[in-house]
């Protein structure tokens, strides 16, 4: 059961957390004005965090000899399909929304339409109840999402990169759902931290081919020191310090206290964005992802 208080240092912890997380998605735009291409980003992140992760449940089983390290053999296909849901296809499809239609409409339908779809996909799936403030919120939500979306009208008469990147972006939840759903049978199995350990490493993998079609593996040669600090920067701090992070307080407060620290996720990513990369947004598109704040809030709320 999730206890009802946090104390100060788990606290800061999660404020830590969101920072990190908050503010990739404009570390990630940065690195798309250095000259790396989405795929380039996602590859040498997760290739990096694949082996950070690694050598840390190496490390772990140093010291607990029954640190169980290796999974069973059936389960390695519901890993690689979770490699490719939560890692390769789903940070593809985020960093090139984000190289289309910015940092800060990326953080807003990614990270507060998930909870939702997630709600939803749970209804279809496990035939769980909807109460009436859900399916309501679930509607104020789609309201809010169309109207980011198209920035409050209908005729598109505007920016076309920014309307696809923006349905590119819309794919994020729903696969980030996927991957939750799916992942969550085998994190009742296994250490969750070393269920993400394996997606890291495999999803780091599956990113290797396209890479080499694009032929982005040259571009180590000629990245900047800004690129290199901008991966290192997603591969340690929001991948592996992130994930441990995240796991360690889940498991001292429980799911409820700690997930509601993400809420305040996109707040931080529009500030960065205003603040670091320039990024505009304009009334039709914060007054849509308030209504999805509150669509989520409503969802959320038991």
């Amino acid at each position: 059961m999730d206890n009802k208080t946090i104390s100060r240092f788990n606290a800061f912890l999660m404020l830590t957390l969101i920072l990190f997380w908050g503010s990739s998605f404009v570390v990630v735009k940065i690195a798309l004005r250095e000259g790396l291409t989405p795929i380039a980003i996602a590859t040498f992140r997760f290739l990096i965090a694949g082996g950070l992760f690694l050598i840390t449940i190496l490390i772990e089983k140093k010291i607990r000899r029954n640190y169980k390290l290796l999974v069973e053999k059936k389960d390695f296909p519901m890993l690689l399909f979770l490699a490719l849901t939560g890692v390769t296809f789903f940070f593809t499809a985020q960093y090139t929304g984000i190289q289309m239609a910015g940092a800060s409409i990326a953080a807003i339908l990614v990270c507060l339409l998930s909870p939702v779809l997630i709600t939803l996909l749970s209804t279809i799936i496990f035939k769980e109840h909807l109460g009436k403030k859900q399916v309501f919120g679930i509607g104020i939500a789609a309201l809010g999402t169309v109207i980011v979306v198209t920035g409050g009208t209908i005729s598109f008469p505007g920016d076309r990169e920014f309307l696809l990147g923006s349905l590119i972006l819309l794919f994020t939840p729903v696969l980030w759902a996927t991957y939750s759903l799916v992942g969550k049978k085998i994190m009742d199995r296994y250490s969750p931290f070393l269920v993400v350990a394996y997606v890291n490493v495999l999803g780091g993998l599956c990113l290797i081919p396209f890479s080499l079609a694009e032929n982005s593996f040259c571009q180590i040669f000629t990245m900047s020191l800004s690129g290199w600090l901008a991966i290192l920067f997603l591969a340690v701090a929001c991948s592996l310090l992130g994930y441990y992070i995240w796991f360690y307080v889940m498991k001292q407060v429980g799911a409820a206290i700690t997930s509601s620290f993400l809420f305040a996720e996109p707040l931080v990513t529009v500030l960065f964005a205003i603040m670091f990369v320039g990024e505009e947004l304009g009334m039709f598109i914060l007054a849509g992802g308030f209504l999805i704040f509150i669509g989520v809030y409503l969802v959320a709320r038991k």
